[in-house]
């Protein structure tokens, strides 16, 4: 048999997309026939690479978005303003790393808003205009390939997004369940699969809500994931993928918080197929806590076995072992080869070189082959 591959979806963004991409994020003049073009050529090409890396399951990159976790302020109301990150845990006593990494991988330009007024959807049209490109790249580079498309669940919204309006975090969740809900439609209405990128359940642990403790956050990973699992009532459980995260970028993480923790919380949550980082030093040992867990039948494993943090390209062999843990664990039909995290997660932010993206993919298919 063979395995199939994916990725977890964003792909580097060019310059001149990153530049058009942050002045329509800041509500700057932008010339719109441009944008559309760039952003057609950009997801063609990457589509094409894609399906020349064999690469089975693709998406569009994200690429017509500023990023995966702050897009959808143009498309729901009650977002305004800009509230600066909290350091992350693990670098907030590593002043003179976080200097580096950023003139490394360039600066987070987009608009970080807060939740201000009552969100409900206000146009659709941005997410069809997404299915549109991706549509026409398929049909010029990839036609028969199977495709994916990303979403942010509503946890990954409160906590991109501050709660500055709802009363509790509940209320706040309610909300982006009805506003969220067309999109996805939308989406899997379109043929394509949906893929929810969850780093509320992992990587916020250590980021927006570090404050908690351990407990207390799991409380609300798994607050988080009755919202997505109520989005997506009545949906197709096996035409959805959900991304668990801890956070794509090269610091010590040693404040992450271990799998096991989580590992309940996110079993629980409806999309059948799971991806999660697998690759790098800090969770790659946790191969063992999928081994000890209690999988439902209908679940399918999407181990990240290269690393989007390194421009390091993997050996199809290394790929192959990593592979192997898993599809001793579950079974090699329910197994599908992926990366750690997205390449590209944010427009003008990124340490990975794009000729290097495609090589990876490469031996990713490579490594997939190996192990089938």
């Amino acid at each position: 048999m063979t395995l199939e591959t994916t990725h977890v979806g964003s792909l580097p963004r060019g310059d001149a997309l990153s530049a058009l991409l942050i002045a329509k994020d800041k509500g700057e003049a932008y010339d719109v026939a441009e944008f559309e073009a760039v952003v057609q050529a950009a997801i063609n090409e990457a589509v094409r690479h894609q399906v020349d890396s064999g690469v089975s399951i693709v998406s569009d990159g994200e690429l017509g978005k500023v990023g995966y976790s702050t897009y959808m302020q143009e498309r729901l109301s009650g977002f305004g303003g800009h509230v600066d990150r909290k350091p992350a845990k693990d670098l907030a006593g590593h002043p003179g790393l976080a200097k580096k990494l950023s003139a490394i991988m360039g600066s987070q330009e987009f608009t970080r808003a807060s939740c201000v007024g009552e969100v409900k959807l206000l146009d659709l049209q941005p997410a069809l205009d997404d299915i549109r490109r991706f549509k026409t790249a398929l049909e010029a580079e990839g036609k028969g390939t199977k495709a994916f498309m990303n979403a942010a669940s509503p946890g990954l919204i409160t906590a991109f997004q501050v709660n500055r309006y709802y009363p509790d975090h509940e209320s706040y969740l309610a909300a982006l369940v009805a506003a969220m809900r067309p999109e996805y439609e939308a989406i899997l209405d379109a043929g394509f699969d949906i893929q929810f990128d969850c780093p509320d359940l992992a990587m916020s642990a250590h980021t927006g809500y570090q404050d908690m403790s351990q407990d207390e956050f799991v409380k609300v990973a798994a607050m988080n994931v009755e919202a997505l699992n109520a989005a997506t009532e009545g949906l197709p459980a096996d035409r959805m993928r959900m991304h668990l995260c801890w956070g794509n970028y090269e610091g010590p993480h040693d404040h992450d918080i271990p799998l096991e923790k989580v590992i309940d919380v996110v079993l629980s949550a409806r999309p059948s197929t799971i991806l999660f980082e697998s690759a790098n030093p800090c969770h790659e040992h946790e191969w063992t806590v999928w081994r000890d867990a209690d999988i439902p039948d209908d679940k399918i494993l999407a181990p990240g076995v290269i690393d989007t943090c390194s421009n390091y390209v993997e050996h199809p062999q290394l790929i192959a072992q990593r592979l192997g843990r898993f599809t001793d664990i579950v079974g090699k039909d329910r197994v599908v080869a992926s990366t750690d995290c997205g390449f590209g997660t944010f427009a003008g932010y990124g340490k990975i070189d794009p000729e290097v993206t495609w090589k990876k993919l490469r031996n990713l298919r490579a490594g997939a082959d190996l192990a089938a």
